[in-house]
């Protein structure tokens, strides 16, 4: 017997937000609600065609692929890429429900020597490859992270401009001694600080998805996740297998093409 479908379902597009179209294949995208001003401006960017064309410029196997450089748009191979993008930043919007699981939509920003708040880049975004993890090493490398967001928080109050200052000048005049004297002396209140919250420990959801599928735990709380895959993960294996050059770009150019699918 032969199913007749209905006109719906043959003219019936994938579910999600945008599209991710590629050589390698496609990938739908589904933005969340919890992360607005970056589902707002991806959007944006997206219906301005901004990403046409554009590069994957930066590939590690079992790590993540990076895109959305507007430098990359036929950019020489010796060209360095990573730095471009628009004339703003966007405000992090950690939501911890949202973890960096294989297939998560994340965005790129600089690192916190210069960016202490955490903001995304305007149009840098990555898509975690990753890989699994044992529940022993999820919990260690949230305590670890629990514990750097502590100590960031810790030195900069007021009241600890003393050891504030100490780090700098041992940092100055390059005395490691020094440097990890002061880090010895407030570790203790640190850990207490982490002992006594039990709110940064993953559920036991995500440490099933962590042992299973895979992601990048050690990025969580430092980018925001602001979507995922929901079809076309086998994509991610594809272009994060392809031969790359010594910086991480591909030996021969990913492009993408972005669309809106709603």
């Amino acid at each position: 017997m032969i199913t007749v479908l209905s006109m719906a379902a043959c003219n019936s597009k994938p579910q999600g937000d945008v599209i991710i179209h590629t050589e390698f294949g496609d990938m739908v995208i589904v933005l969340y609600d919890e992360t607005p001003q970056h589902k707002a401006n991806f959007l944006k960017l997206v219906k301005e065609g901004y990403y046409d064309d554009l590069i994957f410029h930066r590939v590690i196997s079992n790590f993540m692929i990076q895109g959305g450089d507007p430098e990359s748009r036929n950019a020489s191979p010796d060209a360095q890429l990573g730095s471009g993008g628009p004339d703003y930043t966007v405000e992090a919007e950690f939501v911890p429900k949202y973890i960096h699981k294989k297939g998560a939509l994340a965005a790129a920003r600089q690192g916190d020597n210069v960016n202490p708040q955490k903001r995304s880049s305007g149009s840098q975004f990555y898509i975690v490859q990753g890989q699994p993890y044992t529940e022993e090493q999820l919990n260690g490398a949230k305590y670890q992270a629990k514990l750097n967001e502590v100590f960031m928080d810790f030195i900069y109050k007021p009241e600890n401009a003393n050891y504030l200052n100490r780090l700098a000048e041992a940092q100055r005049i390059q005395d490691q001694n020094a440097y990890m004297k002061v880090i010895e002396e407030i570790e203790p209140t640190l850990q207490a600080i982490v002992d006594a919250d039990d709110s940064w420990k993953y559920t036991d959801e995500q440490v099933e998805i962590y042992s299973t599928i895979g992601g990048t735990p050690h990025l969580d709380g430092q980018y925001t996740v602001f979507g995922e895959v929901i079809e076309g993960l086998d994509v991610i294996d594809k272009i994060a297998a392809v031969k790359t050059r010594p910086g991480d770009r591909p030996e021969k150019d990913v492009k993408m093409r972005i669309e809106i699918i709603k």
